[in-house]
């Protein structure tokens, strides 16, 4: 049920099929069903309402203090030109880190990913990620040239578990050569894992500028990327 949900089989908005009807396709008693969608449920996954039925969640906010923004939404909400750029794409074993955040087997690959966005011409974010194609095989037949993953996952994984990690850092030479940085000058990163029913989705690394990134929050604790 989760992939039919994650494949968009199942659309935001749909009315999921009766407990009874899925127990018979799935050859399961409807306990397990029932079970199967307080877990869905519990993952943001899926609305549950009495005699109304249960329906995929419309994508929205995340309920959580922090929330995934969509990049290019921020930096056109700025009145900035919004460019993308991916710089590199192929499937890999991760390194061991990262493996165990997505909760891979050993000799499993990855798909990874760098990439570029713009405000104005100028670099405003570096996005490296890997993601778990087990979880989302469709990320394999996706080219990601027009679309940055960060938009095509929040599209298909609306709704994640979500850790992030934040820190300044001295950048790196790559690091200070893509996002044009001044000599010394740090940056901002932002490492996130997202993860749905124990299954981990996404590890990613956002890197800033220290001089054109800022982080505020509304009285609500909803937070804003700039």
């Amino acid at each position: 049920m989760q992939e039919r949900i994650t494949s968009q089989q199942w659309q935001p908005g749909d009315l999921l099929p009766s407990e009874q009807a899925l127990s018979e396709e799935f050859g399961c008693t409807r306990a397990t069903v029932n079970r199967a969608m307080r877990e869905l449920s519990d993952a943001g996954l899926v609305e549950r309402r009495r005699k109304a039925g249960t329906r995929v969640v419309q994508p929205s906010s995340h309920p959580a203090t922090i929330t995934i923004a969509i990049i290019r939404q921020e930096i056109e909400n700025k009145g900035q030109t919004y460019k993308y750029l991916l710089l590199e794409r192929l499937e890999a074993l991760p390194p061991e880190d990262v493996r165990v955040q997505l909760g891979l087997e050993q000799n499993e690959k990855a798909l990874f990913l760098k990439s570029l966005h713009y405000g104005d011409g100028i670099p405003q974010q570096l996005d490296v990620r890997w993601i778990n194609l087990s979880a989302l095989p469709q990320a394999a037949d996706e080219s990601f040239a027009d679309i940055g993953p960060n938009e095509w996952l929040l599209q298909r994984v609306p709704h994640p578990n979500i850790e992030h990690v934040f820190r300044a850092e001295k950048a790196t030479a790559e690091e200070q050569r893509l996002l044009q940085l001044q000599e010394c000058e740090p940056v901002f990163v932002i490492e996130r894992r997202t993860w749905i029913l124990g299954q981990g989705i996404t590890y990613v690394r956002l890197v800033h500028p220290g001089s054109r990134f800022q982080m505020a929050t509304r009285s609500s604790a909803e937070p804003i990327f700039n």
